[in-house]
């Protein structure tokens, strides 16, 4: 197992869990497939212009979910693995969410954005 298949394993559960009825919500999940898709490969992620406040409406999405469903049921159940990587999982979507957002705004959202992961939980 890749050192961020946890990471594309979460977004890509977060994107099916919310399923594609509207329009918006699919280019959401579409973009996390995407997200997930660069992850396995490595630490790099790479969003193209158009992307940028989509990706991060939907990091924020994956985020928000994690914390309120799937964050308490993993520290009840004692796994401290998993905690970890559910809160690395938190933390770094929201950075991610940040950087994006920044980076939309100074650019005009006329740019791609690429970015680099730190280091998974061990």
């Amino acid at each position: 197992m890749g050192d961020y298949d946890f990471y594309a394993a979460q977004l890509r559960f977060a994107a099916a869990k919310a399923g594609e009825a509207d329009p918006g919500v699919a280019g959401m999940m579409a973009a996390l497939s995407r997200a997930a898709d660069q992850i396995r490969h490595g630490r790099e992620m790479r969003v193209p212009a158009e992307d940028l406040r989509l990706t991060a409406r939907a990091l924020a999405g994956v985020a928000g979910f994690l914390q309120r469903h799937i964050l308490p049921e993993v520290v009840a159940a004692g796994n401290a693995l998993g905690e970890r990587q559910v809160r690395w999982t938190i933390d770094t979507s929201m950075a991610c969410v940040a950087r994006l957002m920044t980076h939309a705004e100074l650019t005009g959202d006329g740019e791609a954005l690429s970015m680099t992961l730190p280091d998974p939980p061990v």
